[in-house]
């Protein structure tokens, strides 16, 4: 993909970014066997999921864990994620699957990998009218932002610099696009977005440069159905 002489490059790159996020093919399209009962330590209170998701639905991806689950011991390993073909390929693969381990885990029970997919689950129509004091749901569009920014945001600092910026382009472009091309679209991308001048972008800043991307589509898989 080449960004060179776009009229807006970070929100070419954030679209870039969302582009290969969709994270189906843990959920859809493969032969899992046979579905498999919750075992007790999964069958836990998502309440981060819509009360209108299903016993069966969960039991679903339940099935889908453990057919992940190489070493049987109900948890998922990077090395188990790191077996997924299209997650090996994906440019962004390793930032993908670092989202699904709090920091310092190396492993993600079932509860955690559902959290991680809940971000990608679409607002429903239903829970749009819902008591806007409660808790911020995983799929708003915040949170969708939130997770696309810590893709950047290599050093958690909640500021995306301008080495993280071509870090993340080169794990996107490789050697399609030359060092000197890849820092031009990098300054240009800090100099547009960038509005308190402190040379990097800020989680807010971020925001504004995506606010006309249509994030509640392209961050979302129907993964329940």
């Amino acid at each position: 993909m080449m960004f060179c002489g776009t009229e807006d490059p970070f929100g070419q790159l954030g679209t870039a970014v969302l582009a290969v996020l969709p994270l189906s093919f843990l959920c859809t399209g493969r032969a899992w066997g046979a579905e498999k009962p919750l075992a007790r330590h999964a069958n836990l209170s998502l309440s981060f999921f819509s009360s209108s998701v299903s016993h069966s639905q969960i039991t679903r991806l339940y099935s889908r864990f453990t057919s992940l689950d190489k070493g049987e011991n109900g948890t998922l390993s990077r090395e188990d994620f790191q077996r997924i073909p299209e997650l090996a390929i994906n440019p962004l693969g390793d930032r993908i699957i670092n989202a699904f381990f709090p920091e310092g885990e190396d492993q993600v029970n079932f509860r955690g990998f559902m959290r991680t997919l809940a971000h990608f689950r679409p607002i429903e129509d239903n829970e749009k009218s819902k008591d806007q004091n409660g808790p911020e749901p995983l799929n708003s569009r915040s949170n969708k932002l939130h997770f696309a920014f810590r893709l950047y945001d290599l050093d958690k600092d909640d500021k995306i610099s301008r080495d993280e910026l071509l870090q993340v382009l080169r794990m996107m472009v490789g050697v399609n696009i030359s060092d000197e091309q890849l820092g031009s679209i990098a300054d240009r991308t800090i100099q547009e977005a960038d509005q308190d001048g402190d040379s990097a972008i800020s989680f807010a800043e971020f925001v504004k440069v995506l606010e006309k991307v249509d994030v509640e589509q392209k961050m979302s898989i129907r993964f329940l159905h």
